[in-house]
């Protein structure tokens, strides 16, 4: 017992030094690429630009873009164009002579900044396209596939509406006839709905500039014209509050199927409890921020002439109803990192 004690123990003294002289072994190490990722940033400056401040949308992206600005030591601001194109074009034409390192841009149609986009990235700034884009590829464009929206949208609708004696009848609502995210996601409901006989598309109508009365008192003249309508393709949830709220006055609520689309905040959470719209596709706003920040640092970094590399990244949609939601949270500006 004693010869076993002693071998006990001096198996554990050789552990122990063993283990000392690995310890001993090991040493630190400069990161080689540390000191100059923070020398890229330093100084450098990124503004947005977006159509209108006061969204959840251009509120989260903001945030998430300044939280990273500030953690990192760059120099981040906001020109709010406030739902004004000249306004948006005189701010970018300014910016082209300040010459900031990168513009982020969230563009009111196809074409009204894509000459001046073009300017900017010949003046050496990086341009990345939010969202809504023009027909010009810049730097980077961080986004929804809206034309897939529209898809999703559809197919929920034919899903809910076709099958029946007599064609579903649907009313697609739509934003601004310029503007590129209308344009894509009408393009996906024609993918799905032309040529479907199960399905009628009864009205397609301009919201304005996404604006809730507007979709309401839309709403209400066509539920007048069409008392058996099914469904409504909704192009954002700011905006289908005023058309869920028309079939909520019109007892309609449980009858005609409502689909939109947004960011998937808290407002797209409580419509899908409240039973204001059955089909959610989301665009994840925190998901857009986080793949923003990574090309805005990737512009930062970038040694080579503006315009040699230009990304596209698409951000994954998630998909919800009241059925599926379950417990799960829709983001708010106090959980956005």
């Amino acid at each position: 017992m004693r010869k076993l004690f002693e071998f006990a123990c001096g198996a554990a003294l050789a552990v122990t030094v063993l283990g000392g002289q690995i310890a001993h072994a090991q040493t630190s190490m400069d990161d080689p690429l540390r000191d100059s990722y923070y020398e890229n940033l330093t100084g450098k400056k990124v503004v947005f630009v977006p159509v209108f401040m006061g969204l959840d949308l251009t509120e989260g992206w903001s945030k998430i873009m300044d939280t990273q600005a500030k953690d990192l030591g760059y120099s981040y601001e906001v020109r709010n164009s406030n739902f004004n194109t000249s306004a948006g074009a005189q701010t970018i034409t300014s910016l082209i002579s300040e010459k900031p390192d990168v513009i982020v841009v969230q563009n009111p149609d196809v074409q009204s900044y894509a000459k001046l986009l073009q300017q900017a990235e010949k003046a050496g700034i990086h341009v990345i396209q939010l969202n809504m884009k023009t027909n010009y590829q810049t730097t980077g464009f961080v986004g929804a596939d809206v034309e897939l929206i529209g898809e999703k949208q559809a197919e929920a609708a034919v899903e809910k509406c076709a099958g029946g004696s007599q064609p579903g009848k649907i009313l697609v609502l739509a934003g601004p006839p310029t503007s590129p995210f209308s344009a894509y996601m009408l393009k996906g409901y024609e993918n799905v709905l032309n040529g479907n006989a199960g399905v009628q598309i009864v009205s397609v109508q301009s919201t304005g500039d996404y604006e809730s009365s507007k979709a309401k008192s839309i709403t209400q003249v066509v539920l007048q014209q069409h008392p058996d309508l099914c469904a409504i393709l909704g192009v954002w949830d700011n905006a289908d509050v005023g058309t869920a709220a028309a079939l909520q006055e019109a007892g309609k609520a449980d009858q005609v199927f409502l689909t939109t689309s947004g960011g998937g905040g808290e407002l797209a959470c409580k419509g899908l409890r409240e039973k204001q719209w059955q089909y959610y596709v989301s665009y994840d706003v925190p998901g857009q921020g986080r793949d923003l920040n990574d090309l805005i640092l990737a512009a930062l970094q970038d040694k080579n002439p503006v315009g040699s590399t230009r990304t596209v990244l698409y951000t994954p949609l998630v998909t919800y109803t009241p059925e599926t939601l379950g417990d799960e949270k829709c983001w708010t500006l106090d959980t956005l990192r």
